[in-house]
């Protein structure tokens, strides 16, 4: 059996934090930023994590245990 391959767009995404979870940055701040007030952009700014629900496929495309 051939070793699974990491998905290149999913490298680029995610990251695995120490304890196993998966670290992800929020959408909507890279563009048409005017109209957002700074509160909402700030709290895009950090990282957030992903779901439970989305959690085994992300693992799958990032070829981890």
């Amino acid at each position: 059996m051939p070793k699974m391959k990491t998905n290149p767009g999913a490298k680029k995404r995610f990251s695995l934090t120490g304890t196993g979870k998966i670290k992800r940055k929020h959408a909507f701040k890279s563009h048409i930023l005017t109209k957002k007030s700074t509160k909402r952009k700030r709290n895009l700014t950090y990282f957030g994590l992903v779901d439970k629900a989305d959690k085994k496929n992300v693992k799958l495309l990032l070829a981890s245990k």
